[in-house]
């Protein structure tokens, strides 16, 4: 291959190096941030020998071109276009002008949960490990492993334990990534966090039935009583506490030299945000989380198999505006007020799904680039990871992006009808097993069997009869 000319010819295509204001990359792909997207080429882009595709999201224009490969383009790249090298923060910085403000919104949820997700799914598979060593009727009748084999009693313990120390302290996590996002001190973003889950606080999970027996404990804060409660897995309280500590810290910081500095902005803006949090943002933010929660609940309880349809088959969609990130939030709101979501398994189902299409693609295409781009994509998706196969295959080709969609939509109203549930959140694809509640698994592995058939036979009868179409032309 020649490298140079490759880049050469992805410059080109992209509309020309005056359409091209940042470049860097990452493991596999170009990450760019363009002027114009509608002066790029996709046909020309993708029909080169190095690009295995592209696709826009958050502003940024990304090409998929491998590993190892992505360097050396990389490197001419820079060279024919003397945008100079940059960061990931400068390329995400100079794309923000592609946005509007409901896709900044978004971007700003997605940045603010993205650097914490690591820790929700490692948690999420952690819980799913115990529920199969704690769960009755799995392995043997009406007992659990740690029933029959008393040794394991305690390693189960401990995997409980580290499993839920994620979603206990979900507000510190929350806290330190929100703060940094919005330009305040993460030390800070993390105390603010904690603050809201300390063990004098009564726990959130406990506080309707505290209510109930009028067990609440309150403070008397000039005059106003304010219920001494924990915002444990709360989602909502802590992202805009975070939001307002980022505020008062850079209003003070411009405000205070530097040899008062850590005297003055610190100990204040925490005072300040802690008494705005528990005297109004707390308690409104709870109501409205729970409202939130409540509204999805009952339309999933009122039209289950409307509400799996609709979901089911059009996460997908929402993965291509990047619109999927708002919905972590809701899952770990459904999480701390109902004890688990039903909308992350069909999540976890969308995702399987578009991996059948694309390795239906693989095996009907005589088109050996297509080939190994669809076949290694289609792992990435059943392992979690759609990108590849959604923007990589199935979009380029649309038929098998549909197909996709209608084997998770038909899935997406059998698990919804059933109720299945997942306590946490873990790995969106074929382990995500792991992650639902026992008792549901059954169903669970007949929507897996859907997305796995449904979408794969659609997307390659469609492809096969086009080819057919094409040869006798």
């Amino acid at each position: 291959m020649d490298i140079r000319k490759q880049a050469e010819e992805i410059v080109r295509a992209l509309g020309g190096k005056e359409n091209i204001s940042a470049a860097t990359h990452c493991v596999t792909r170009l990450r760019l941030a363009l002027n114009d997207e509608s002066k790029v080429n996709k046909e020309a882009l993708e029909d080169l020998e190095s690009v295995k595709g592209s696709f826009s999201t958050n502003g940024q224009f990304q090409v998929v071109i491998g590993q190892g490969t992505v360097n050396k383009i990389y490197k001419e790249f820079v060279e024919i276009t003397g945008v100079g090298e940059a960061s990931k923060d400068d390329v995400k910085k100079a794309a923000e002008k592609n946005l509007n403000p409901l896709q900044r919104a978004v971007k700003t949820l997605a940045d603010i949960f993205i650097p914490i997700l690591p820790a929700i799914v490692t948690a999420g598979l952690l819980m799913g490990i115990n529920n199969m060593l704690t769960g009755k009727g799995i392995f043997f009748d009406d007992a659990s492993i740690i029933d029959v084999y008393a040794q394991w009693e305690d390693i189960a313990g401990i995997i409980n334990l580290i499993a839920n120390t994620a979603f206990v302290f979900l507000p510190g996590l929350i806290g330190w990534s929100a703060a940094k996002r919005f330009g305040g001190s993460e030390l800070l973003g993390i105390v603010l966090g904690l603050m809201l889950v300390h063990p004098d606080l009564l726990n959130a999970w406990g506080y309707a039935e505290a209510q109930e027996e009028g067990a609440v404990d309150t403070w008397n804060f000039l005059g106003l009583e304010i219920e001494k409660v924990g915002y444990q897995g709360q989602v909502l309280p802590v992202l805009v506490a975070a939001y307002v500590l980022a505020k008062i810290e850079q209003f003070l910081a411009k405000r205070v030299s530097d040899g008062f500095h850590l005297l003055v902005v610190p100990p204040i803006t925490l005072l300040l945000t802690g008494f705005i949090t528990f005297v109004a943002i707390g308690p409104i933010t709870f109501t409205m989380g729970n409202y939130l929660t409540d509204g999805f609940v009952a339309i999933f309880d009122a039209v289950p198999a409307l509400g799996g349809l609709i979901y089911g088959g059009l996460y997908a969609p929402l993965v291509i505006t990047g619109m999927h990130h708002t919905f972590l939030a809701v899952d770990l709101q459904l999480i701390a007020t109902i004890g688990g979501t039903f909308l992350w398994p069909m999540v976890a189902l969308s995702n399987i799904a578009q991996g059948s299409s694309a390795f239906a693609m693989m095996l009907a295409t005589k088109d050996e680039k297509l080939k190994g781009l669809a076949l290694t994509s289609s792992i990435s998706a059943w392992l979690g990871i759609t990108e590849p196969a959604m923007f990589g295959v199935n979009l380029r080709f649309r038929y098998p992006f549909f197909a996709a969609m209608i084997g998770s939509a038909i899935a997406g109203i059998i698990i919804t009808i059933a109720g299945v549930m997942a306590p946490s959140i873990g790995v969106g694809g074929i382990p995500s097993f792991f992650s639902i509640l026992n008792e549901y698994w059954p169903v669970f592995f007949l929507g897996m069997g859907i997305v796995l058939i449904v979408p794969f036979v659609i997307t390659f009868l469609i492809a096969k009869t086009k080819m057919k179409k094409e040869a006798t032309k």
